[in-house]
């Protein structure tokens, strides 16, 4: 079995949030592959489904992204999947938006949700970092990845999500050599609209540190109403 990790944080006000980008991809999989349902299983939402042939589970940890490891482990013990089975999609602030990497192993550089994860399970997992662009200083960090993408960044996000889901496949048969190159011609092809910027203003909402559980909301319900309101159309 192939487990398919998406980070992000729970709740209807982080949904658009930069650091949110794994759980949009893993929706964007759920969707285009016909996945079973949402559903609440190892303190995370889950849903099963194939690629090319393959069984896989789909994670989003409902934890925060502070406290990812505990889900990504729970269902790994559970299940008997190897780190070399697990793919985990993150947001990069060393890649310029629209930027994909994949890797096996590594440190954290400084993630909160693959700190966890390394501290549960080890370094040696599969990361598909997505780059979200730095706002240029340390200080800035904590308010850029909680802010919302603007309007302007569907340009680059929905093909990229598409293009995540098309291949995805391929992660399932282990080519991510393949997976990678598919990434990198789309993000060729869509360069972001704009550079981040220095600063921008920030909620307050979405500016603190989200260590408090969130209303329950329905499964997709904020994300997909976000993304129809911000971007025009579900990812």
């Amino acid at each position: 079995m192939l487990l398919i990790v998406g980070l992000g944080n729970p709740g209807g006000q982080y949904a658009l949030n930069r650091h949110n980008i794994g759980f949009m991809a893993a929706d964007a999989i759920h969707r285009r592959h016909g996945f079973g349902p949402w559903r609440s299983r190892f303190s995370a939402e889950i849903a099963e489904g194939t690629l090319a042939g393959r069984k896989v589970l789909l994670m989003k940890p409902q934890t925060y992204m502070n406290d990812s490891g505990r889900a990504v482990a729970d269902a790994s013990r559970f299940l008997k999947i190897p780190n070399a089975d697990i793919v985990v999609i993150h947001d990069e602030l060393d890649l310029p938006p629209g930027k994909t990497r994949m890797k096996i192993g590594g440190g954290h550089g400084g993630h909160n949700g693959l700190r966890s994860i390394s501290a549960h399970i080890g370094e040696d997992y599969r990361r598909l970092r997505v780059g979200i662009g730095h706002p240029g200083a340390k200080e800035l960090v904590h308010a850029h990845v909680l802010h919302d993408f603007a309007r302007v960044d569907a340009e680059w996000i929905n093909p990229l999500l598409d293009a995540i889901a098309d291949a995805a496949p391929l992660l399932a048969d282990g080519k991510d050599n393949s997976f990678a190159n598919r990434l990198h011609r789309i993000g060729e092809a869509e360069k972001p609209a704009r550079p981040v910027r220095k600063a921008e203003a920030v909620p307050s909402e979405a500016a603190r540190q989200p260590d408090q559980p969130a209303p329950d909301t329905p499964p997709d319900g904020p994300f997909a109403a976000g993304l129809k309101r911000l971007f025009g159309k579900n990812g």
